[in-house]
């Protein structure tokens, strides 16, 4: 370009000129869009443009994020994720209203406010709250939660995420938390809800129960304890037991001694085999001693306990020994055999001590088998009066595992005590070891009325990408067990359950549920709390059990998922722009356990049916090193500073990049790949606008059959391309969509179509029909990227889309635009099959050009001379070209010969893709143009213009006269 500047031809070139800038500046410009799409309301106007259409609706339901913190780089690649599959539906004729939706009840916003109030010295951990300050704590909390639910709710905008923020759901809303009551009392209508005496998980430290969902689990450091119990009865089982001349033992092994106060049997499999071995622990005179084992453990626990000269007395099978009493260690209580077929051979004895009151298997088989449920232990962890005085206070994982290891030990039933390493159940909000106790909880029965094989058969007809999902989510409905509905707090929705004071049974009718829901749409969950059940119940309700008149309310508030797996029937149902079921539930992994499990138990109870059809999930955010993300570890990457340092397209570019079926890699390295990536979307884009800046599509643009061949090879290409990209689309497919779109502005375009576009694009008159060719081609690659770049990268593809010049009923938006729709003219599959071939040809010209570079044959590949000498068959087909190869292989001159032929001087290199083709390369004969700097042997044929081969001159000579440019 220099040498042209010398020449002073510079003016007479079409040059690039836009004002799309090269240096996208993101983090200033995004916002500038993003005002632009409020102020003209293009998400509304989006709308309802497929509403006056008609079009058929696409309803992805947002999952509510908890209210409690700024948004972290997990909460981006979902937002975002969710973002690209609506407006792909979108653009391709759905109507796709998206409402965004905030959890606001539960434990961690109540710790939060719990901690304000002790630093405020109105209330210390363990002390119950009086009425007053339980009202103050709940109106703290919400506005906690409204707070951050705004907070969060800008933090998502300036992702570039389209949907109704001025209209979100919020699980505090009035009307949500009265739906929450309604769908309680239709599943307690159903049958579905019980109050019972179960075994739950139960934090100490938030001193509530969890579901399966609050839980973490992570390595705990266990005692390991083998603990002896002494045969009290034979009973009904193996009589000659007791006749043996020595005392015989139950072995069992467990991680949690503490729980052997609630001891009350021993669970063996029916179907595996044990024995009695002597061990020869026994002396003459302390007596013999046998235990009894599993038969395909004894090796393992022979070798634990130091069992040198065992000697097996008897074998049985598992039901065989159904009968058998023996005695507590620590107290004078029976613990009886039973059977149970989740028993397994994976460790310890193959017996397995059962507390009923610390296992929900244990409890289930306590219930079966008649055994005393005991749960010794209170609400913080700690024994209670019924474990004895020797343990009474103590917490459990502490001093109270000591003691109890003390005490089996001071009574000669502790074998063998150390340490073992194991995962194990934690508070997901307090990150507490957890206890099972048995307390008195309401649940939703899983089995009622089939319900299980009834939510079993509605995940089979749900599509779940990735596929994996199905199986996981099948796992967790077959093994989850009845779903525990208490919560022992204050901030939440109050189950709508009264007791009566004359006979004490808990009352819930249609008439009680409909007062109580019409007080919450008129006051909130708070009204629970603030009036009483005199002013709940509707005027002069009686007990429907004894007639009573007088009542009290449940103190607990429901389960913080079932809020969110109501939101279905709140959000869906209420607002007139959605529909139920939802076409889609898109979240993390972790929620087959969480919300699409509750949403699915609600949804098959209420409805019949899923509430989703189909459910994608993602993995979550882990740094390049694949660990996960902590404060302590320092690779914590917030979305603010990615968003502050490289714009929120590049994260968006992340997310589409990024594998989500697997945990996704972020970290400085992988930015700075994705900038790069982003600035080759961002110069493909530059370049086509650059060249069109003349260009007016309803005057300058070539009908198809006027193009040349390239450009109609081209249009090809775009036309697979917007298969291949709508295809990955359509399956969820966003790395393939990223890749695609990369390799086709990196292939198809930089590397040859612009490269080859240039000298005529630069060279050739203004409106040389070849020229506005080229440029109708660009006009249509350029807006067919706006479109298909737009779910991906939202930002980038409208300010594009607004420096394409105007042209006849253009939508204003890139958002209001439909998907790019391919004219069957443009499929030509015999002309693509034509130049894919000339393009392996263009690669072999390349590479002799490379060589002639490195012997000095010619310095730049633009003044060389190609002369290909084939065989006459592919002479033919190289003839066969209407557009010149000089200007494909981007060279001076092409000849074409047939035949082996040595052109004097050459350089000869024969081609490895084709046997019967050499390739000659040669500095072109003539001289170079000042202008388009091919050589020519026309330049110096014109006395005006003797620096200036013939056809620039024609172009010079046309623009300005012979007396106007200098010679």
């Amino acid at each position: 370009m220099e040498a042209t500047k010398k020449s002073g031809y510079s003016h007479t070139l079409n040059l690039p000129k836009t004002d799309f800038p090269q240096k996208a500046n993101l983090p200033v410009r995004e916002p500038e869009i993003q005002r632009w799409w409020k102020e003209r309301r293009i998400y509304e106007r989006m709308l309802a443009r497929r509403k006056a259409q008609g079009a058929p609706s696409f309803i992805l339901h947002d999952g509510p994020p908890y209210s409690n913190g700024d948004i972290h780089i997990g909460h981006a690649l979902n937002k975002i994720l969710k973002d690209i599959v609506v407006k792909f539906h979108a653009l391709r004729g759905y109507f796709t209203p998206y409402v965004p939706g905030w959890d606001n009840h539960g434990l961690p916003i109540e710790h939060r406010v719990q901690e304000e109030l002790i630093a405020e010295g109105r209330w210390a951990p363990g002390e119950p709250m009086t009425d007053e300050l339980k009202r103050e704590l709940r109106r703290r909390c919400r506005k906690f939660a409204e707070f951050w639910s705004w907070r969060q709710n800008e933090q998502f905008q300036r992702l570039g995420v389209f949907g109704d923020w001025e209209h979100p759901y919020f699980t505090m809303d009035y009307e949500f938390e009265a739906k929450l009551v309604e769908v309680f009392g239709e599943l307690y209508e159903r049958g579905y809800i019980y109050r019972g005496f179960k075994t739950v998980h139960w934090c100490y430290h938030c001193m509530t129960a969890l579901a399966e969902a609050e839980l973490e689990y992570h390595e705990k450091e266990s005692p390991s304890i083998w603990v002896r119990f002494k045969l009290r009865d034979t009973g009904q089982g193996t009589r000659d037991m007791g006749e043996l001349g020595g005392e015989v033992y139950a072995l069992i092994w467990t991680t949690t001694p503490w729980t052997i106060p609630g001891n009350t049997g021993i669970m063996v499999h029916p179907e595996f085999e044990y024995v009695l071995v002597e061990t020869g622990r026994g002396t003459r005179d302390a007596g013999r001693e046998f235990y009894l084992v599993a038969k395909g453990l004894l090796p393992i626990v022979a070798d634990e306990l130091g069992w040198d000269n065992y000697q097996v007395v008897k074998e049985f099978v598992g039901e065989q020994l159904r009968g058998l009493v023996f005695s507590h260690p620590l107290y004078d209580r029976p613990s009886p055999i039973v059977t149970a077929e989740f028993v397994t051979l994976e460790q310890g004895s193959g017996l397995v001590h059962t507390a009923p009151g610390h296992g929900p298997e244990d409890y289930e088989v306590g219930v079966r088998e008649g055994l005393p449920i005991l749960s010794p232990v209170d609400e913080r962890g700690r024994f209670t009066a019924e474990a004895g005085e020797r343990l009474q206070g103590l917490f459990v994982h502490t001093e109270g595992n000591e003691a109890a290891m003390e005490w089996l030990t001071e009574a000669g039933a502790l074998l063998k005590a150390s340490t073992i390493r194991h995962n194990y159940p934690h508070c997901w909000r307090c990150r507490n070891p957890v206890i099972f106790r048995a307390t008195t909880q309401w649940f939703m029965s899983i089995d009622h009325a089939g319900h299980r094989q009834k939510c079993l058969e509605a995940i089979e007809r749900v599509k779940w990408v990735p596929e994996e999902g199905k199986s996981r989510i099948t796992a967790m409905v077959q093994n989850r067990p009845d779903w525990c509905l208490s919560r022992q707090r204050a901030w939440g929705v109050a189950i709508p359950v009264f007791y009566c004071q004359g006979c004490g049974q808990p009352v819930v009718t249609k008439e009680t549920i409909q007062s109580v829901a019409a007080w919450v749409r008129k006051e909130g969950s708070d009204a629970w709390f603030d009036r009483s059940a005199k002013e709940l119940l509707p005027d002069g309700f009686k007990c429907p059990h004894c007639g009573g008149s007088e009542f009290t309310k449940e103190t607990d508030v429901l389960d913080v998922w079932f809020d969110s797996g109501c939101t279905h029937r709140a959000v869906l149902e209420s607002r007139p722009e959605l529909r139920w079921p939802a076409d889609m539930y898109l979240e993390g992994s972790d929620q087959h356990r969480g919300w699409f499990n509750s949403s699915l138990m609600v949804a098959v109870a209420t409805k019949g049916d899923a509430p989703y059809r189909i459910v994608l999930t993602h993995g979550f955010v882990v740094d390049e090193q694949g660990r996960a993300m902590h404060k302590s570890l320092g690779n914590v990457v917030a979305p603010e500073e990615v968003i502050r340092q490289y714009g929120a397209d590049v994260l968006r570019l992340w997310v589409c990049a990024s594998d989500y079926s697997q945990d996704v890699r972020l970290g400085p390295e992988i930015l700075k790949r994705l900038a790069d990536a982003y600035f080759r979307f961002r110069n493909t884009l530059r370049f086509s606008l650059g060249n069109l800046f003349d260009f007016e599509p309803d005057r300058h643009a070539v009908p198809y059959e006027r193009l040349t061949e390239l450009e109609r090879f081209m249009l090809h290409r775009l036309a697979e391309l917007v298969d291949e990209v709508t295809k990955a689309y359509e399956e969820f497919d966003y790395p393939r969509v990223f890749q695609t779109l990369q390799r086709f502005c990196a292939v198809d375009l930089s590397a040859f179509y612009f490269d080859v576009l240039k000298d005529r694009l630069y060279c050739e008159a203004a409106d040389d029909l070849r020229r506005r060719g080229a440029q109708t081609v660009l006009w249509e690659i350029a807006k067919a990227l706006c479109v298909m770049l737009f779910p991906m990268l939202s930002h980038t593809a409208e300010e594009a889309w607004q420096h394409l010049s105007d042209w006849r009923d253009k939508p204003e938006s890139v958002a209001l635009s439909d998907w790019v729709s391919v004219p069957t003219a443009w499929r030509d599959e015999g002309l693509a099959e034509k130049w894919e071939r000339l393009l392996q040809v263009r690669e072999e010209v390349k590479r002799a050009l490379e060589v002639a570079k490195v012997q000095r044959q010619v310095v730049n590949p633009l003044e060389a001379k190609v002369t290909l000498i084939a065989e006459s068959a592919l002479a033919d087909f190289l003839r066969e070209f209407t557009v010149p190869l000089s200007e494909v292989f981007i060279v001076s001159q092409v000849e074409v010969v047939e035949g082996a032929r040595v052109t004097e001087g050459a350089i000869l290199v024969p081609s490895e893709a084709f046997p019967n083709l050499q390739i000659a390369v040669t500095l072109a004969p003539g001289e170079k143009c000042a202008r388009c700097w091919q050589r020519q042997e026309s330049v110096g044929c014109d006395a005006t213009y003797p620096d200036l081969c013939a056809r620039c001159v024609s172009v010079v000579r046309s623009l300005h006269g012979a007396s106007s440019v200098p010679g």
